[in-house]
């Protein structure tokens, strides 16, 4: 298992004000002891050839890898404009994801916002059809695309349109390809979806290729009946508090209990930091003794359900 780490503290800093550059975060980063970095396509303040080779120069002289790209496309826009317009962006940072991290690389895709007025089986439609017309170009790029069971995107107006499992399982269960497609498992973002975090991995076990790892603390007082929303879900009430990985809600020893019987040594990605350095810090401290308890301090990057899908297309 391999250790990344994305700083979800920094977001604001990075992608909406653009006071932190990337390079700087590359640099802070040399103190965690992690393996590699996921970027987020608002890191990346210029696209132009030359500043993406830099930026990928500067990952690798730092002695990191670039495992995992955070792209948040919308393919449940009811403009079919727009729609193409994110198709055509996804693309576009497939490309830059190949470049940056190379064969087996994974860039996320989401399915959408939850737009007022968008029929959910119209909505699964248009995000199939989306993520499925992008697999040629991953599998040319030699990426993998991984959809994250999801909330919010910083930049959107509406929550995520699968942001419910059944929506999330309809989506991933019409498309087939178990080879340049997958699910990205993001163990604090089921907690949002109203659901038992390592339950739902139970169902999605079978498919996950990437993981973000980061947890969920109930404010004093306040239980989860509390916050639970009319359809189910929770979203982000402040109630609802980032912390330490590990310390939290999430039930991390049945969650690498599934990983390590289902065969799962693949990337994890810290996402933490909202509290400061310190706790992403002792969040990072956290996956590096946890690859040694439960992964046998393995740095392999072996998914047995990948290997077992690309042996039965290569059969085929």
């Amino acid at each position: 298992m391999r250790i990344a780490a994305f700083p979800k503290g920094y977001l604001e800093a990075m992608v909406l004000r653009r006071t932190k550059s990337v390079y700087e975060w590359i640099d802070e980063a040399k103190a965690l002891g992690v393996d590699g970095l996921e970027l987020h396509t608002g890191f990346l303040w210029s696209t132009e050839p030359g500043e993406i080779a830099r930026v990928g120069d500067a990952i690798a002289s730092a002695g990191f890898e670039m495992p995992m790209m955070c792209a948040s496309p919308d393919f449940t826009n009811p403009d079919p404009a727009a729609r193409a317009r994110e198709i055509d962006q996804q693309a576009e940072f497939m490309r830059i994801t190949a470049e940056i991290g190379g064969p087996g690389a994974t860039c996320r895709v989401l399915s959408g916002q939850a737009h007022p007025g968008v029929p959910v089986d119209q909505g699964v439609e248009w995000a199939v059809d989306a993520i499925t017309g992008l697999l040629p170009l991953a599998e040319e790029l030699g990426i993998v695309v991984a959809i994250e069971n999801h909330y919010k995107a910083s930049t959107w107006q509406y929550p995520e349109f699968a942001q419910r499992p059944e929506i999330f399982h309809r989506i991933v269960d019409a498309i087939d390809d178990r080879v340049r497609f997958g699910v990205q498992f993001d163990p604090s973002n089921a907690i949002t979806a109203g659901v038992d975090s390592a339950g739902f991995l139970d169902t999605v076990i079978d498919r996950v290729v990437t993981m973000q790892a980061s947890d969920r603390f109930l404010e004093a007082g306040t239980t989860i009946d509390d916050l639970r929303q009319a359809d189910g879900t929770l979203g982000y009430s402040p109630a609802l508090k980032h912390g330490v990985i590990g310390q939290g809600l999430n039930d991390y020893d049945r969650i690498f209990t599934t990983l390590v019987d289902a065969g799962y040594d693949g990337w994890i990605s810290i996402e933490d930091g909202v509290n400061g350095f310190d706790e992403l810090a002792a969040s990072a401290q956290f996956l590096l003794e946890a690859r040694d308890r439960w992964f046998g301090g393995s740095h392999d990057v072996r998914v047995a359900s990948l290997e077992a899908a690309k042996a039965a297309a290569a059969v085929g």
